[in-house]
This record gives structure tokens, C-alpha cells and sequence, in this order.
């Protein structure tokens, strides 16, 4: 989920389809929405003297977007030669059987119905297509199988849809978990604190060049809607409808049925934490 605030960071056009950094370059998904921004962000990933490409996100069962993500590697010299997937949600993986098929290669994810050719991925797994070199972070939250991909050669981190270029993203009750959110953005800041992270390559929106003034956003606004939504609850307002009502007021009403997933995550975690009855 979405809304108008932009991200601290100069947005980049590479987002919007072209190359972002000196490894990644992004296919825009013709699939936009108010919950996909302007579309997927396809990306392709490749070392500069290699004729091999790993992608990220196929995205929807598109058949144009799929064959344009193709000839886009071919036009750069590469063959793709494995398929990642951030999560399993749609707009990112429903084109990925379709996409093994176009490319003859395998889909890695970390849940094994989203895997075909039976590798999957792991917290601490290392991605070495090509001599790429991608480190696969667990990143639970938005739902329970997020993973990011660290790309350290580029100073970046792909982070699907952990943290987007402009709003912010929905916890998506009951399988996302706030508290496993919170968590995944803690760990996002410390790779820009230890590991030198400069850059967010989202699953939506534009690329980000502050990374950890996206996360440290992320993280306050985590916390100001919760002490809000706890505000509420204190006030009267017990359903979680009703607290979407109070508290999002400020967001477009085509987007509360997703604000209401994040409300029900917020609720289960201060009843977790004994701060409402």
C-alpha cells in the first residue's frame, strides 16, 4: 500500500525501466495501479563482462512483458540463466512458470511452491550466477516469505516489497506480522550502517539513493501509525474498520481495504504486547 509521500533519496529514472546502477537494470511491468505504483520493477541483474543475467521478479503473466524482459537481457549481450523471486504476491511471480519456460531456467524463492527445479533459498545463501554475487536476506513482514537480495559490488539492495520508492507498503494480515516487519527493517538499516548500503532497487517505485533515510522513514512511520492506531482503540474505536476510518482519513479510500491488513497486523501486535485488551 501506498501513498503520496516521497522517500527521502533522489528518485532515478532507472526505476522506471533502463539501467540503475552499474549492474541492474529494471523492466517496468505494464501493470499499474494505486498498489503497484507505476507498475513491477523487473530487474535484470548481471556482472558488466558477463553473458549470463540473473532476474528478479518476473512480475504478472504479462506475455509482452515477459518476451520485452528477454530481448532486453539479449540487446545487452546476456542470457538469463536463473529466476529469483522477493515474494510470492501476484504482480511479482505470476509470470514466473511462464517465464522458466521463455528462458529455461530455474525459479528460486523461499517458498516451495513458488520453486521450480527444486533449489531454493535461504537466509545466508549466496547467488553467484555469472560471478554475481547476491546475498539473500530474510526480510518476513509484509509476507511471511519476503526475501531481499543484497548486492554488494553496487553498494544496493533489492528489497521487493519490504521497502517501495515513494509511500510505504502494506502489512498484509494475517500472513505479514508487524513485528517481523519492524524487524526486517531494523536489519535493512544495519546492511546500511555495516555493509556500506546506499541504494534501494524497489519492487515498485523509483530507485532510492539514500537507503538508510528510506528505512529510517519506514521506521518512524511504523511507529507513529501504531501509537495512532493505539490512540484510537483508547478512544472508542474497536473494529478494525473503524480504526482504518480515523487513522487513514489522509488515504485514499480505494486503498483501506489494504490499510484495513495493516490494522489488523497493528491490533495483533499491541495485543501481543499487552499495550490494548
Amino acid at each position: 500500500m501506498t501513498s503520496a509521500t516521497e522517500l527521502p533519496g533522489r528518485p532515478r529514472a532507472g526505476a522506471l525501466g533502463g539501467p540503475a546502477t552499474a549492474r541492474a537494470t529494471c523492466v517496468l511491468a505494464p501493470n499499474p495501479s494505486p498498489m503497484t505504483l507505476d507498475g513491477t520493477n523487473t530487474w535484470i541483474v548481471a556482472e558488466p563482462d558477463s553473458d549470463l543475467a540473473v532476474v528478479i521478479d518476473p512480475g504478472p503473466l504479462d506475455e509482452t512483458h515477459l518476451q520485452t524482459v528477454v530481448s532486453t537481457a539479449e540487446a545487452a549481450g546476456k542470457r538469463i540463466a536463473l529466476t529469483l523471486l522477493t515474494h510470492g504476491h501476484p504482480d511479482h511471480s505470476g509470470g514466473a512458470a511462464r517465464f522458466a519456460e521463455l528462458t529455461g531456467t530455474h525459479v528460486r524463492a523461499l517458498d516451495p511452491a513458488l520453486r521450480l527445479g527444486g533449489e531454493g533459498l535461504g537466509v545466508g545463501d549466496v547467488v553467484t550466477t555469472g560471478g554475481l554475487e547476491l546475498h539473500v536476506l530474510s526480510t518476513p513482514g509484509h509476507t511471511a516469505d519476503s526475501l531481499c537480495f543484497h548486492l554488494p559490488a553496487d553498494g544496493a539492495v533489492f528489497t521487493g516489497d519490504t521497502v517501495l520508492g515513494r509511500g510505504t507498503t502494506v502489512v498484509a494480515h494475517p500472513e505479514g506480522r508487524l513485528g517481523d516487519y519492524l524487524d526486517s527493517l531494523r536489519r535493512l538499516r544495519a546492511l546500511t550502517v555495516d555493509e556500506g548500503v546506499r541504494t534501494v532497487l524497489p519492487g515498485h517505485g523509483p530507485v532510492l539513493d539514500d537507503a538508510r533515510g528510506a528505512v529510517d522513514f519506514y521506521l518512524v512511520h511504523r511507529a507513529k501509525r501504531l501509537a495512532q492506531v493505539e490512540t484510537a482503540v483508547e478512544s472508542g474505536y474497536r473494529s478494525a474498520s473503524e480504526v482504518v476510518a480515523h487513522v487513514y482519513a489522509d488515504v485514499d479510500q480505494s486503498l483501506w481495504p489494504a490499510a484495513e491488513l495493516s490494522v489488523r497486523a497493528q491490533l495483533e501486535y499491541l495485543g501481543e504486547h499487552g499495550l490494548i485488551q
